[in-house]
């Protein structure tokens, strides 16, 4: 079906989600290829399952300091430019007759911003959102309950809207944020009126390894007074079998990023390296060998190949290992 944008009929999709014990994943993308790799993955695990219009949630930050994927979409680096190209193409590719119109697609917008975020909150929100994350979790926490209640009044009844009741940690950073307590997280809901709760259960942004422990009896005992109405970010810092079983801690939504790029990057160098001289020429490849950067296996004496030095070539690769990164996380939480 076309993008699901409608309030109500976003709420009814996590619903039937909800009915299946299904967590819906949310997976950020900051270029087309990232994109489509996530719709793919959808699809084809919809087929498997035999369940038409499976729920797959793309998103996408805006002016978010820890990375403005809307400004990285496009090379203008102009945010606007960026969001306005990602919302067409999610419309192109979920519309009727087109590849994914079997899916449940709908579109989340990231970590919006209190200040930096000011110009895109002036917008008519329900123009283009299923779903926002309003994040003013760096500050204190009355103030977070403030703003966020505010933009609950304003744009609550237009968009789901997915609240941050404390700071996630950045794995780029020093700082190690205190993680959510049961009393924060139901006076965060009560006062705010979100309808999705994000909550700090252990878990890192930006991780460089799956080295974080994901803290599952917090969870419970935070859901057993909200309700199944959790958001887990950071969910690429933690191994697989961590958050197998999310429904159960009152898990509805995960947020996904740095594992598609972090991991699909190694296949891309492997398979350049490899083809280095297809890739390059063996003029350069075999530069690169004298200059130690490339071992024996490297290929450094067959000529340069369209096949290999395109963008087409390095996308397929990125592409293919994407899609199979999402995948794992479909066949986690969608059985």
């Amino acid at each position: 079906m076309p993008l699901v944008f409608d309030r109500s009929a976003v709420l009814d999709v996590y619903a039937r989600a909800a009915a299946h014990k299904w967590v819906v994943p949310t997976f950020c993308t900051e270029n087309l290829t990232t994109t489509e790799a996530v719709l793919s993955a959808a699809l084809e695990h919809s087929q498997a399952l035999g369940v038409p219009n499976l729920p797959v949630s793309v998103a996408m930050t805006v002016q978010y300091p820890g990375r403005p994927q809307a400004a990285l979409y496009t090379h203008t680096r102009h945010w606007g430019v960026g969001l306005g190209l990602f919302v067409a193409d999610l419309k192109a590719l979920a519309a009727p007759g087109f590849p994914f119109d079997r899916l449940d697609v709908m579109m989340h917008l990231d970590h919006v911003q209190w200040d930096k975020d000011a110009e895109l909150l002036k917008v008519d929100m329900s123009r283009f959102p299923s779903s926002i994350m309003f994040d003013a979790s760096p500050l204190p926490f009355e103030e977070n309950i403030r703003r966020t209640a505010a933009f609950v009044e304003t744009h609550g009844g237009q968009t789901v809207v997915e609240g941050a009741c404390d700071e996630i940690t950045d794995a780029s950073g020093k700082e190690k944020n205190e993680l959510t307590t049961p009393d924060n997280a139901e006076k965060y809901l009560r006062e705010t009126g979100v309808d999705f709760l994000v909550a700090n259960l252990g878990t890192e942004h930006r991780a460089s390894a799956c080295g974080m422990k994901y803290n599952s009896g917090l969870a419970r005992e935070i859901s057993r007074r909200t309700g199944p109405r959790l958001v887990l970010h950071g969910a690429s810092s933690v191994a697989r079998d961590q958050i197998r079983n999310l429904f159960s801690d009152g898990i509805a939504k995960v947020n996904i990023w740095t594992a598609l790029e972090r991991d699909s990057a190694p296949v891309l160098l492997r398979d350049m390296v490899r083809n280095a001289a297809r890739v390059a020429g063996p003029e350069a490849a075999g530069e690169m060998l004298r200059d130690g950067l490339l071992g024996p296996k490297a290929d450094t004496t067959n000529p340069a190949a369209l096949s290999h030095f395109t963008t087409t070539y390095r996308q397929e690769i990125v592409f293919s290992s994407m899609k199979s990164i999402a995948l794992d996380y479909f066949r986690l939480w969608y059985v």
